[in-house]
């Protein structure tokens, strides 16, 4: 067995057992609702603007991007756009043609007129309007006829009504082999009354909303944009290596 292979057995194997090791997930759950507490996802930046996620998070896509290569990523959520070029600065460091479509209700002037001007625009697409819409719906299955290989984040309402609408609505055009990233799954992990001043919360959030849609795959099925069937499972060696993570259960590979 050559070197490579032993590290990444090495590696996998310590990933592997991060789940039984108390002293390690005991803090990092605690660390997650401080910081979630104090807003530590809104100190970041990529490559000028702002991100709104955590910096293991992005770690992990960049891990997901580098491995798939998409030629399309779907976000949904745009905020400051700083995930829209952080994608697509990965797009630019593989090469090729893949671009990045983000979705946002409201694309606010002054983030719309950074995001132009920003060097990585040229691989950014923009839709404005609801991501539950059918007419963006529409738009989006157009702009993904014909790509090889697509990547799917939600991150917009984590509602669950709309968060599970946005998976009917989406899922379907992953690509076999690549992801589905749910965002913000950690909320059903807070406790009860962690987000008074949200829409969402225990019971009501995008994790009740990835647990639903599994139990429909499973139970009543769903077809992919390609035709073959529909299935996905939840990445848990992904979840477990960061142990720092707003999407527990929501790194989902679709497996055919």
């Amino acid at each position: 067995m050559d070197n490579n292979k032993i590290f990444e057995n090495e590696r996998a194997a310590r990933i592997a057992g991060y789940p039984q090791t108390l002293e390690l997930i005991g803090p990092a759950k605690e660390f997650m609702e401080l910081s979630i507490k104090h807003k530590y996802s809104y100190n970041f930046s990529w490559m000028g603007r702002p991100i709104i996620q955590y910096p293991q998070d992005m770690m992990a896509m960049q891990e997901i991007i580098w491995t798939i290569k998409p030629d399309l990523i779907i976000e949904t959520g745009i905020a400051h756009g700083g995930s829209l070029i952080f994608y697509a600065s990965m797009l630019e460091l593989i090469g090729g043609s893949g671009t990045v479509l983000g979705i946002d209700i409201d694309i606010r002037e002054h983030n719309r007129q950074e995001i132009f001007k920003h060097p990585m625009y040229k691989r950014i697409q923009m839709l404005e309007g609801s991501s539950i819409d059918d007419a963006i719906a529409s738009q989006v299955n157009k702009a993904a006829e014909g790509k090889t290989r697509v990547l799917v984040c939600l991150d917009s309402n984590h509602t669950h009504d709309h968060v599970l609408k946005e998976l009917e609505l989406y899922a379907p055009l992953v690509t076999a082999g690549s992801y589905l990233v749910v965002f913000d799954t950690i909320v059903e992990d807070m406790p009860e009354d962690f987000f008074q001043d949200r829409p969402w919360g225990k019971g009501n959030n995008p994790k009740t909303a990835v647990w639903e849609y599994l139990r429909c795959l499973q139970e009543e099925g769903r077809s992919a944009a390609d035709g073959a069937p529909l299935y996905f499972e939840v990445d848990q060696a992904i979840e477990n290596k960061l142990l720092i993570t707003v999407a527990p259960s929501g790194f989902l590979k679709r497996v055919n």
